[in-house]
This record gives C-alpha cells, structure tokens and sequence, in this order.
C-alpha cells in the first residue's frame, strides 16, 4: 500500500528523497558539491518545519565528528566555540553569556564529560582548553513543507507561514513539496504561495529500479532569501548552528523514538528506497499520531519473541530500533565522507 497518502508518510518519502537526490536536477545553479543532512519536524520555538536540509561543508562536516554524534545544544556551544587553544580560566576564555557564570561552569563540566573540551583545576579556578578547533561546517539550509494535497484551503493556510519563513530568512530557501497531477499545468503553481518559495512536485513508483522510484520536478524555482548582512548577524549565525546541530544529532529517522516498534504489529516495510512504517493490525501504513500507546490495536511484544533468538534486553522492537539508529549513522558517515551509498 502506497505510504505516502497520509503527510506523514508522505513525508517520509521527501525525507529519503532528500538524503540521496537533493539537490533538485532541474536546480539553476552549478552542481553541488555539499554534503547532505535531512532532519525532520523541527524548527525554533517559534516555527517547525516539516524538513530541513542543511547542505554541509564535506570537510567541516568530518571535522564536526570529532565532537561526537550527539548534538551540542547552545550551552554546549558557547563553550566548544569559544574553548582556548591553551589553558585558561573559563571566565576569561569565553565571552560572558548573557546569564550566571554558574550555568556556564555546568556546562563546561558536561562539555568535559562528553570529551569535546579539556578540563583541568588550578587552585579554586576551573580551566578549559580545546580538543579541536569548532569547524565552519554549516553552508545553507533548506526548509521544506510537505503538502501531498495542495488544495486551495491548504495553500491558504499555508501562505502566512511561508510569508513569515521568507521574511525572517532564518533559511536560506523555502519549499513547498506537493503530489505531481501530471497536469499540464501543476494546481500548485495557481495557488496563493509567497512567489519567493519553490515548488516541487512529487510522483513515486516503488517498483522503478535505483533512484527512480521518486521523481521530483522543479515547478517553481525558489529564491535565496539570506539577508546581506547574514554574516555579520550573530544572533542568526547562533540559531541556525543549533537548529543544525539538531539536525546532526536527531536525523529524520527519529520516528521510531516517538512511535511504538515494541508493539507486535509494527513492522519496517521498503518502499523504493525508503524503509516506512507499517501497522499489520490496520493493514496499511500508519501515522505517527496513531502509533501510539493509546492505539486500541496496541499489544507488546510477547516475552517469548526476546528469547527465541533476540538479545533477551528486547525482542523485534529493539531490532527495528537498532536497524533504523544505525542507518541514521551510516548516513552521517556518508556524508562525512562523499560517497552515495546504495540500500
């Protein structure tokens, strides 16, 4: 059954799209020759996308991996950033936050703990140095929402946002990502969106060989909304480095962590090249909104599935977990490393 009819799966679809096809074909510019890294739902307190791409720096990228996979939230950043090449007391090597020294010293001691800064004690003073320089690894992100059925209402509602996304650039590009009708004209194109916003149209094909099975056309080209002056705004800088550090740590493969793989139903099924969730009870793929504790159709994995042949810690669930957690890894090494893998 086709997933991608909810906008969840439909989602899910642009998401592993992105991984291995982005940027567009139909793009104007030369082609490019940045890493990839594709989050999904995630935003600032303000506005959540639906997916972000954010194209890296290959060799800022590997040079990130020295930090760790996990993200480095902003506290963590203020001090790896601004971390000395040689020792020194922390109050004076780094640039006073804007809030108490002593949420500073807790989180040079996290920072410490993780191994992404050096900590030492000098008489009553804490002092801190590097472990590398933080590299520049951040070059653009892409925002992206995802509306399989891009009606008139849908676009209504929609415009306000997408205004919103194109004044405040916290983006360097928007998108809107919709179903292909295959009419000679897209519905999209006639609908109230921002005319600095791009559209693409979405057709997919489980059964067509390698990246054939999703297609995706350039219908509308987007324009570069970064401001002028967005090298000398720090604060911009400050949040679209946390919003890609999220997006480093998380992946968009995070559904498995809000959904419920330990429930006897859930299976992984491939679609093209996308591994989607699948719910044997309602016999057809299921929403993240439904997947849940709550589900009537809900029941855990009998304890005989954790001992015939599965680590007795966990059953199938754990295993679908561990599947989708090391595909988010080989991914990032991917990335890190140039190469396009094929699964």
């Amino acid at each position: 059954m086709y997933p991608g009819a909810t906008e969840f799966g439909f989602e899910l679809l642009v998401c592993r799209w992105a991984e291995t096809s982005w940027p567009p074909e139909a793009s104007d510019g030369p082609e490019s020759d940045a890493a990839v890294l594709v989050s999904r739902q995630l935003g600032t307190r303000r506005r959540r996308w639906d997916t972000i791409v954010v194209e890296c720096d290959p060799a800022g990228l590997a040079a990130r991996a020295r930090f760790g996979e996990r993200e480095l939230d902003s506290d963590l950043l203020h001090v790896v950033r601004n971390a000395p090449e040689e020792w020194a007391w922390y109050r004076d090597a780094l640039p006073h936050p804007g809030y108490p020294w002593r949420y500073v010293r807790a989180a040079v001691h996290r920072a410490a703990g993780r191994g992404v800064v050096e900590k030492r004690r000098r008489g009553n003073r804490i002092e801190i140095r590097r472990v590398a320089p933080y590299p520049d690894w951040v070059r653009r992100i892409v925002a992206i929402e995802n509306k399989p059925d891009l009606d008139a209402s849908a676009a209504r509602a929609l415009s306000e946002q997408l205004t919103r996304d194109v004044e405040t650039a916290l983006a360097d590009e928007v998108w809107v990502a919709t179903h292909a009708t295959g009419r000679c004209v897209e519905p999209a194109l006639l609908e109230d969106i921002p005319v600095d916003v791009g559209i693409l149209a979405f057709s997919f094909d489980a059964d067509a060989p390698g990246d054939g099975w999703a297609d995706a056309s350039v219908e509308w080209h987007p324009s570069e909304v970064t401001p002028a002056d967005a090298e000398r705004d720090e604060d911009r800088r400050t949040t679209r480095l946390e919003l890609a550090e999220r997006a480093y740590g998380a992946g968009w493969r995070s559904y498995h962590e809000t959904m419920r793989p330990d429930c006897r139903h859930f299976e992984l099924r491939r679609f093209g090249r996308a591994l989607v969730p699948h719910c044997a009870a309602k016999a057809r793929p299921q929403t993240a909104a439904e997947c849940a504790g709550s589900c009537a159709d809900f029941e855990p994995e009998p304890p005989v599935w954790r001992t015939d042949g599965w680590p007795i810690e966990g059953g199938p669930g754990k295993g679908l977990q561990a599947l989708l957690h090391g595909r988010r890894e080989w991914v990032r090494e991917r990335t890190t490393d140039g190469e396009k893998r094929v699964d």
